[in-house]
């Protein structure tokens, strides 16, 4: 069983290779869920997650015969890029097997640190299967993302590093994909302070883990915008560890994500991944459990492709009230559209976009249908904008 004097020993092993990285309070997450929340910002490591830490522990225990023959992994991305870029930095040669679905910024960037990637199933166990069938016929050491003792205890060491720098805690809240870095972080944090309440964070899509410790049949699937913990194995290790300690482990909406995201870009100026903000998901979705506590909440990645951060940003603006789709239908004559670009700028909204349609989806020959795509300060402001035209014309929010 791996001990905090192991999770102590990987600490010291990856100093000179693994950022520490801060932990800081966030006064927006602080008064949107009333807790102290302190946030263990991990998504600045060196590939932008945390998997830096168990991929440069096990690495740096490689035999020489190990060295000697090369490693091989499967990651939905940021395992991958932890073990090939250790791999390059201690001359070792990496394959990394990728599910297709992975994102493309995180493709480019593994193959960015030499590895040979191999595009490889729909799914992460896909992926895994295939990976485990060239460790064989390669001779390949498999580095397993969460499955791994000395994964595990490098993992351990983000607990370790919070809690030196926040000791008063109550509680840690770790998001979970196979379930290493809760392991490590469980042991770490149960052993410097007991009594400390340690939650594992899932998506509802892939809540194997809430499934198995419930002794329901595991059933995951679906997209997600938490691929990096959009796994339906746990591993049997963490399995262990996880049962005799956790406190427990929270469901999450994937709305709640992608409003954590959000929130985390504006309120704290920090780029987040789904993964990555599956914690700060938790204190959204479940905030009485943690009010009046002092919480840590690991950033676990943030990798994220800039299209979907401005799909999830545009989606959150919307839901806010702060970006209007508008629906009007207008009389087809001269000077309508500048009378309603008038009242909406009188009002202080901004057109972002508009739409005019007369052909097809009008209903008399003498009017036109009209969407128009505006942005407003706030959803009192939404609502000023949107009576402001409810005064000569039909509208309909979209």
């Amino acid at each position: 069983m791996i001990s905090l004097t192991d999770i102590q020993a990987a600490a010291s092993r990856i100093a000179e290779r693994v950022l520490r990285t801060p932990a800081l309070p966030n006064d927006t997450l602080s008064q949107a869920t009333g807790a102290d929340v302190v946030l263990k910002l991990d998504n600045l490591q060196p590939t932008g997650a945390f998997k830096e830490r168990g991929a440069a522990n096990r690495l740096a225990q490689l035999s020489v015969g190990e060295r000697a023959r090369g490693v091989i992994a499967m990651s939905a991305g940021n395992h991958a890029q932890a073990v090939a870029r250790h791999a390059q930095l201690a001359g070792v040669a990496a394959t990394i097997v990728m599910p297709k679905f992975t994102p493309a910024t995180k493709v480019t960037r593994t193959a960015a640190f030499g590895a040979e990637v191999v595009m490889h199933g729909e799914t992460l166990a896909d992926a895994a299967a295939h990976a485990e069938v060239l460790a064989r016929d390669r001779q390949l050491l498999f580095v397993h993302p969460y499955d791994d003792p000395a994964v595990i205890a490098g993992q351990g060491t983000m607990a370790l590093e919070l809690l030196d720098d926040a000791p008063e805690l109550d509680a840690l809240v770790i998001p979970v994909g196979g379930g290493g870095l809760l392991a490590g972080c469980l042991i770490a944090a149960t052993s410097i302070r007991p009594g400390i309440q340690v939650f594992g964070v899932e998506v509802e899509a892939y809540a194997a883990l809430a499934q198995t410790l419930a002794g329901r049949t595991v059933s995951v699937g679906g997209p997600t915008i938490a691929e990096g913990i959009a796994v339906r194995d746990i591993g049997a290790l963490p399995l262990e560890i996880v049962r005799r300690r956790v406190t427990d482990v929270l469901v999450v909406p994937e709305r709640a994500v992608e409003e954590a995201i959000g929130l985390l870009a504006e309120g704290g100026k920090i780029v987040t991944e789904g993964a990555g903000a599956a914690g700060v998901a938790a204190l959204l979705t479940f905030g009485s459990r943690f009010r009046n506590k002092r919480v840590g909440v690991a950033i676990t990645g943030g990798n994220i492709d800039s299209r979907i951060l401005s799909n999830v940003l545009l989606r959150n603006l919307l839901r806010d009230g702060r970006l209007l789709r508008l629906h009007l239908q207008i009389p087809d004559r001269p000077g309508v559209l500048a009378d309603i670009a008038g009242k909406i700028g009188t009002s202080g909204g901004n057109i972002i976009e508009v739409s005019h349609q007369r052909l097809f989806a009008a209903s008399s020959v003498q009017a036109a249908e009209l969407e128009v795509m505006v942005e407003a300060r706030d959803p009192t402001h939404a609502e000023e904008i949107v009576e402001a035209l409810e005064q000569s014309y039909v509208v309909r929010r979209v």
